[in-house]
């Protein structure tokens, strides 16, 4: 903990720590939230969920020791739209038009007209709100996005006050920046892209003439810097930025001066640059003095892209010890890092085994704030706050659901974790396997004993099958899954 943040924290205690938690919702005590999103981080790339990893990670670790770690959080997908979608609104995306799968750079608006958004409901509650970074959502409402007219619907119709990114990963085209609904510059010129070596991959298609790929995170997280300090000067406003980091995602293209940092190549020194963003907006915080009063969020989107020849390259498990990895229906495709630091709030170098899902931050951030939620909003959201601040004595979560790149459902409850397909349903292979003459016709694991997902039990306890079966078909049945 930083000194700025111990005497914050203390200062904190003495005025009344019991009643001062109760402030939360309270008109004029209302902390900022800056939630920061890497993409494709995984579990075991941070040196406080794995000590064994082979990337330098200090500022997760600072992090880490001055707030909250979670242990059992998840995507509520293993890929990147459908993420970005359940964090914006609370909700599964498999609700919505996009079943499974990612959007693509000129795919259309995906968050339906009306839908109430985190930082809609923030702003609502007297919030500035702003987003950097990857957006991957969609944009305009025509088939095919027409990127020389307005970018409407876009960010700014779901409740954000500013946006500069840009359109999807930074391995699709077209490869330019937008800000608010406007491109920076026109994609006129042509990228051949690439394909080696393993992980500095994109495709080809129009680029901006000026834009260069491996300057794109640091830009990004000069512009949510900029607006930190600028936001320092109206301090009576809090504010709500969405950090969307566009790293370690492909292609993994370190900056010079962070390449040989790490034991895992090009991969492991993109992850100490990604950290050492995460740093500069913990450090803005600081210098502006305005540590004390913002919860700030640092997590990923989905597992991390960490393949067999990875690891047996690198002595390094992205994943962690689980099975799997980015886009997979295992655990290594969705259980991600998450770490949450509150002064005053949340206790420094805390742990919780709570089960959680990133859909879980909106109804989090409206227990915060003070909110209520509409029956018709964040229909997947729970609210994760006595987790935060460990007040919790029993589980928050009954369930969650996941889902794979291919669109395989499974359904987490307690220890049991049912699979409705055979196969990683991502990624790793097999994808699929097809049920066998008297075999199986899913998985079911026991993680308390089998975290690796190795045994399937799916034939052993039928009478568990159909419990879970029957609790995943009544959440989509009924349109939501939070308690009501």
């Amino acid at each position: 903990m930083t000194e700025l943040n111990r005497r914050s924290f203390c200062r904190t205690l003495a005025l009344a720590p019991a009643a001062y938690r109760t402030l939360a919702g309270a008109a004029g005590s209302l902390p900022n939230i800056v939630f920061v999103l890497a993409d494709d981080l995984g579990w075991g790339d941070l040196d406080s969920y794995n000590s064994f990893s082979a990337i330098p990670t200090p500022n997760a670790n600072r992090l880490a020791s001055e707030g909250i770690r979670f242990t059992d959080m998840h995507s509520p997908s293993a890929v990147c739209t459908p993420t970005r979608y359940g964090i914006l609104t609370g909700r599964y995306c498999w609700r919505s038009r996009l079943k499974k799968g990612v959007l693509w750079g000129y795919d259309p608006n995906l968050i339906e007209d009306g839908r109430m958004t985190l930082p809609g409901m923030l702003k609502s509650r007297g919030y500035y709100t702003a987003g950097f970074g990857k957006w991957h959502l969609g944009l305009g409402n025509r088939p095919k996005t027409d990127y020389t007219q307005p970018l409407r619907p876009g960010p700014l119709d779901h409740g954000f006050d500013y946006y500069f990114g840009i359109p999807a990963s930074l391995d699709m085209d077209p490869y330019l920046y937008f800000e608010n609904d406007k491109v920076v510059e026109q994609p006129t010129a042509h990228t051949d892209g690439s394909k080696s070596p393993r992980g500095v991959f994109w495709r080809p298609g129009p680029i901006a003439p000026h834009m260069k790929l491996e300057e794109v995170l640091p830009t990004v997280v000069d512009k949510a810097v900029g607006v930190i300090r600028e936001r320092a000067k109206t301090p009576s406003q809090p504010f709500f930025l969405y950090v969307a980091l566009t790293g370690p995602h492909t292609p993994w293209l370190p900056l010079p001066k962070y390449r040989g940092r790490s034991r895992a190549g090009d991969y492991g020194d993109f992850v100490n640059e990604v950290d050492d963003m995460l740093g500069r907006i913990m450090q803005a915080l600081d210098q502006t003095n305005q540590s004390g009063n913002t919860l700030l969020v640092f997590t990923s989107d989905n597992g991390a892209d960490w393949k067999i020849e990875d690891k047996a390259r690198y002595a390094h498990r992205a994943d962690g010890p689980w099975r799997g990895e980015k886009a997979d229906i295992w655990d290594g495709g969705h259980r991600i890092p998450f770490l949450a630091r509150w002064p005053g709030h949340i206790r420094p170098a805390s742990v919780s085994n709570q089960l959680g899902c990133l859909t879980d931050f909106m109804s989090t951030a409206a227990g915060v704030t003070g909110v209520k939620l509409p029956r018709n909003a964040a229909e997947d959201s729970y609210d994760l706050l006595p987790a935060l601040l460990g007040t919790a004595t029993r589980p928050i979560r009954d369930a969650i659901v996941h889902h794979s790149n291919m669109g395989m459902f499974a359904i987490r409850q307690s220890n049991w974790k049912l699979e409705l397909g055979l196969g990683s349903g991502g990624f790793s292979a097999p994808q699929t396997i097809e049920q066998a003459p008297g075999g199986p016709a899913g998985q079911l694991y026991d993680l308390s004993k089998d975290p690796d997902e190795k045994y399937n039990l799916y034939q052993k306890y039928p009478a568990v099958v159909d419990r879970l079966s029957t609790l995943l078909e009544r959440y989509k049945k009924q349109g939501y899954s939070r308690p009501m």
